[in-house]
Formats: C-alpha cells, structure tokens, sequence
C-alpha cells in the first residue's frame, strides 16, 4: 500500500447509532486515551450486529487501501452466534478482514454482552446521563431494589435492560446522545471490561501519543 492512499487513520465499522455515538465520545478525549488526535470515519453496518459478523470483510474491503486501520465494534447479543466466546467471534472475523486486504491493520471488538456493559461504572456521571441525579434511592440502589443489580456486582447482568428500565423510570428517552454523554465524560480508568480494554490498547498501539500529550483522568 502507498502511503498516499491512506487517505485517513481510521475507519470504524459499527453495529448501530449507539455504537457510533459512543465511539465519537471515545474519539473527543485523546488525551484520556493516552493516544494523538485522530482522523476518523465512523459508518454503522445495515444489517446490524449479525451484519458486521458475517459480512464486515465485505463491507469493508473496498476502504482497505484508504485507510490506515480499521476496527469492527459489534454486540454478542444478537450477532447470531451467542454460542461462541466474544474472543473467538473477534478471531473469525479478524481472519476474514486479513484475507480480504487488511492483513494485520484491522481488529474486532465484540462487547459481551452489549454496548451497554460500557456504561456502567461507580461514576456520578452514569446517574446523570439517565437522570438519576438528586434523585432518592439512587441509581444503583433502586437497580439492586428491582433485582437488576446484585450488592456483589459493578454492573448489572442485563445491562441493556438496566438502562431501558432506569431510562423509563424517570420518563427519559432513550438516544444516542446519552451514549456520546457517558464516553465524553466517565472515567476510562472505571471502565474494566474486556472488549473496551482491548480497543483502548488498540487504539494507544496503533496512534501514540506524541510527547506533549498528557492524561486527563
């Protein structure tokens, strides 16, 4: 490939609007990430989380020669093939992208079991974008009380249905614009999840900072 055709640094290919929301918030802190500025496409796949599973290499192999990297984010849930680990799903369709002109350029992140398993963390912020703020009980005291939340565990198991549930108790819509919110403004060092983790390591491997950058959290 000739560096000229790499015409931008990135392109994301992702599961639905939430994603793409919550990767532009990712995208506006490169400090936090500990990673230089970017320039980024971002495009959500038709067909959803089963279409970036069976047909990511397809859809991305026209842009092989116009981007530097490129990066699939798709749920567990729902992707069609629940029976596989979120490792081996990310393995298959890594091996298709490389056979279809990206070799070592492209990742995948599957979210186990969906992106919502990104949104919770201890942070003040997570109450605030559902708006939960001021609000008694509070945020996760009233999950545990609904048996979203065990007192054991950081999140809940069904984080999609914890959101939708806290969302519709205080009659706030649910939008994308909550999931850009929680990027722009939690913690990155709250976040432990797996598919995160690795698309955070991704990112800071492939677009170090240079040495003026600084963390912000």
């Amino acid at each position: 490939m000739n560096t000229s055709e790499r015409q931008r640094d990135i392109l994301f290919l992702v599961a639905d609007r939430n994603t793409e929301a919550a990767v532009r918030g990712l995208l506006s802190r490169p400090r936090s990430l500990a990673i230089r500025s970017v320039e980024a496409v971002i495009r959500t796949h038709p067909e959803k989380d089963p279409g970036c599973y069976l047909r990511a290499h397809d859809f991305l192999r026209a842009f092989c020669n116009r981007y530097a990297h490129g990066i699939v984010i798709f749920d567990r849930e729902g992707c069609g093939n629940e029976a596989q680990s979120r490792e081996a799903l990310e393995t298959e369709v890594e091996k298709r992208l490389a056979k279809n002109g990206w070799a070592d350029r492209a990742k995948v992140i599957v979210i186990d079991p969906e992106l919502e398993s990104w949104v919770w963390s201890d942070s003040p912020e997570v109450a605030e974008a559902l708006g939960w703020a001021g609000r008694s009980p509070a945020l996760r005291p009233w999950l545990t009380e609904k048996g979203f939340l065990q007192e054991i565990e950081s999140k809940p198991y069904h984080p999609k249905e914890a959101v939708e549930a806290a969302l519709r108790r205080v009659r706030k819509p649910r939008s994308s614009a909550i999931y850009r919110e929680l990027a722009e403004s939690v913690s990155f060092r709250r976040c432990i999840d797996p598919a995160f983790e690795k698309l955070t390591a991704t990112l800071r491997a492939w677009f170090p900072p240079d040495q003026r950058t600084e963390h912000e959290d």
